[in-house]
């Protein structure tokens, strides 16, 4: 038996073209013809299964075969394989029936390419990315079927021969052109079947050994499991990595398809974090490690995998924006995650706190970014404070309630960006027996506006924006040891001294064991600076904006009633400033230096 013929298409020679657009992504052809071996084994398998096919199955796996000295990649199945007309049918009709809308759509080189392979069902044709000739020798299961062998050189015509073969199945052989010649190398293979086939179905062997895990743990029920398998399994996927605080199978059927594992994994800081870290899978063919469409943005910092035929094989971004299952997988995993983070708050808190530091910034992120992950987190979000000890949102406003309502019946929250550098104002805050929050993540910042938005009445207030009394803005006034004039006087001194006009200087009447100089920026100011320096809330100024700071002079404190009897007041007022610079890491240069001279003098005068 011979037969010759052309392919019926509008263009002279399809396979320039399939080359020239799918370069970048040229690895993928091994992809391609490996999945369409493991297809053909696997409906083997089903027909034997409902007694359509009643022979001898034998082992099935798919086998990929390197020949440098021939120049071949052999890709072998024993699957179905094919009889010369449905060759025909398969591999000449169907692959070429969008040929002329493919070449139109695709000839300006600005398409977006990730859609080629398959739209068309271009998936064999993909072979010719790497190969000058390819061939097909294959022998169906159906009884009496002749094997056949079909044979194209790269150009529209192809030829079908009667072929030499025993067993069922098919051999698809690659005749590697000179330019890429690189798919040679077994370790080039090596590389494309792990990254591509690593999780295939059907026993992959390579080199002489199965390359792959063919039952991956997502493709079985969460109740034949152990935490065992699981963290196994992480190891697998991510070799040189801690392990995971904890994982969520997802495991849905409607009304779309969708297995996989998500991992928290540890996060030693917020710079460490990866991205890309979670695999997209098609039936347990890999697809892509970019699945921001696919995943909730906040969850992109998760690690794992996702599998889901409703997503096909060659996917572009277009085409996951657009979508609508992908629309719903991500709105699934939003809710899983949050009800899986909400099971083991309510289960185990204490095994929750203690993991807190590692996935706060998720559900942070997530409130930030998804009202319904809010409204579902803002029970199991927790506040810690500067002693470490944790609290939910309702449970920190409830003990906080008493000691801090003003006359107008906000809530003020107190936190630190830096209990170290902001130890001053903590400790006041606390000698007043109220409670501060540690709030100094990058994320934080973002994290206390959103509050403020959510929290009906209430306010957040850095613990050093102000002195204490008028954070907290208690219906109570303290006496003051010195008189108006007296304190007139002070402020004079100390606005001479310090001579700075971001400086506004007032005296009060604070605790005697306060500091004697206060120095705030403001909340308001700090905050817009920081939009400022980020180019939002539609605010932006000429250049950098001054540090506006209020400098509070403690009128009952015994160094400044010394101020105002000295014979030096200026001098006095200046070091108890520079002292108040210093404790908050703002003195240095040339002021260090003056402050230091300055120091020896007052130490040395008698």
């Amino acid at each position: 038996m011979e037969e010759r013929g052309n392919i019926s298409i509008h263009t002279e020679n399809i396979f320039p073209i399939i080359k020239k657009f799918l370069y970048s992504d040229h690895e993928i052809f091994l992809r391609e013809l490996v999945s369409n071996a493991v297809d053909a084994t696997q409906k083997i398998k089903r027909l034997s299964s409902i007694g359509e096919y009643k022979g001898e199955l034998g082992e099935l796996k798919v086998k990929v075969a390197v020949n440098k000295e021939a120049k071949t990649i052999t890709i072998s199945d024993n699957g179905l394989g094919m009889t010369a007309g449905e060759i025909k049918k398969y591999i000449n009709q169907i692959a070429f029936s969008g040929a002329t809308e493919f070449v139109e759509r695709y000839k300006d080189a600005s398409a977006d390419k990730d859609q080629i392979i398959g739209q068309f069902g271009l998936g064999f044709y993909s072979a010719f990315m790497v190969a000058e000739r390819v061939e097909i020798v294959t022998k169906s299961y159906q009884e009496g079927a002749e094997p056949a062998r079909w044979e194209c050189d790269g150009s529209t015509e192809f030829s079908i021969t009667t072929a030499e073969r025993a067993e069922r199945g098919t051999d698809v052989i690659l005749h590697v052109a000179q330019d890429s010649e690189e798919f040679l190398e077994t370790a080039r293979l090596r590389t494309i079947l792990d990254k591509y086939c690593k999780f295939l179905p059907v026993p992959v062997e390579f080199e002489g050994e199965t390359i792959n895990n063919p039952s991956p743990i997502w493709t079985k029920q969460p109740s034949e499991l152990k935490d065992e398998d699981y963290k196994e399994f992480y190891k697998e996927l991510y070799p040189f990595s801690e392990p995971p605080l904890f994982w969520i199978h997802l495991n849905v059927d409607y009304p779309f398809n969708l297995t996989g594992i998500l991992y928290f994994p540890k996060v030693k800081n917020e710079f460490e974090i990866q991205r890309n870290k979670i695999q997209l899978y098609s039936r347990q063919v890999f697809i892509t490690d970019e699945v921001k469409d696919v995943v909730p943005e906040f969850l992109m910092l998760l690690h794992g995998v996702i599998d889901s035929p409703d997503i096909p094989l060659n996917v572009s971004r277009s085409f996951l924006q657009a979508d609508s299952s992908v629309k719903k997988i991500n709105t699934y995993i939003t809710k899983k995650v949050a009800d899986k983070l909400a099971e083991i708050f309510r289960k185990d808190r204490e095994t929750f706190e203690k993991n807190w530091d590692d996935i706060s910034v998720f559900v942070k992120y997530g409130m930030l970014s998804d009202d319904k992950f809010y409204e579902k987190a803002k029970d199991f979000v927790l506040l810690q404070n500067t002693e470490g000890k944790y609290h939910t949102l309702e449970a920190y406003k409830n003990l906080v309630q008493a000691n801090q309502t003003d006359k107008s019946e906000q809530l003020v929250l107190l936190y630190t960006t830096d209990a170290d550098k902001q130890h001053a104002f903590v400790e006041a805050a606390q000698n007043r027996g109220y409670d501060v929050l540690q709030l100094d993540s990058i994320i934080d910042s973002h994290f206390i506006g959103m509050l403020e938005q959510k929290l009906e009445k209430t306010t957040l207030k850095r613990v050093d924006s102000e002195t204490i009394d008028k954070l907290i803005e208690k219906d109570e006034t303290k006496e003051s040891v010195l008189s108006e004039g007296e304190k007139e006087d002070l402020k004079k001194v100390y606005e001479e001294a310090i001579n700075n006009k971001n400086m506004t200087v007032e005296v009060a009447p604070l605790a005697p064991d306060d500091a004697p100089v206060v120095i705030t920026l403001p909340e308001f100011m700090r905050r817009m600076k920081d939009m400022n320096r980020a180019g939002g809330g539609g605010m932006m100024f000429m250049g950098e904006m001054p540090d506006m700071y209020n400098v509070t002079i403690n009128a009952n404190h015994p160094l400044n009633q010394r101020v105002l009897k000295a014979e030096e007041k200026s001098q006095l007022a200046r070091q108890a400033f520079d002292l108040a610079l210093l404790s908050q890491n703002m003195l240095s240069g040339a002021a260090l230096t003056t402050f230091v001279k300055r120091s020896f003098e007052l130490m040395t005068k008698e």
